[in-house]
């Protein structure tokens, strides 16, 4: 794909192929989220995601196929037809939290904490040395 002064480009799609996003692989932060939302929307012990601000990613094939879940400046967007949780809205609308195994491509940046680990699954464990948070950390 392309690249800008804001990284080479990234594709991304949902487990049907319906909804297609491209995102600038230019990631502010990444992090593994342990929260129950996270865990419910994903169906698993944890979400991998990589932080962005909004305006570098675009949908670019099923917009319309979008299911949203929350408010405008706040939400989840699914496929509506295979239920894959592509992206999250957060932080007043201003940035999106890429869910990373929806990427196609690899990016360059890779989760580097655990974070909300006070409320993870507890038949979980993490085992790697990254630095975990019991919420979000400051900063």
């Amino acid at each position: 794909m392309g690249s800008t002064e804001t990284g080479r480009l990234l594709a991304g799609q949902c487990y049907c192929g319906a909804v297609r996003y491209q995102v600038h692989d230019a990631f502010v932060y990444a992090a593994n989220c342990h929260c129950s939302q996270c865990r419910r929307t994903t169906g698993s012990a944890f979400k991998p995601f990589a932080g962005i601000e909004r305006e570098k990613l675009a949908v670019v094939q099923g917009a319309n196929g979008l299911l949203i879940v929350g408010e405008p400046d706040g939400h989840d967007a699914h496929c509506a037809a295979c239920g894959s949780l592509l992206y999250s809205v957060v932080r007043d609308g201003a940035f999106v939290h890429v869910a990373m195994g929806t990427l196609v491509d690899a990016p360059s940046i890779r989760p580097n904490k655990h974070i909300f680990v006070g409320s993870k699954a507890p038949w979980f464990e993490i085992t790697d040395d990254l630095p975990q948070y019991l919420e979000f950390p400051n900063g």
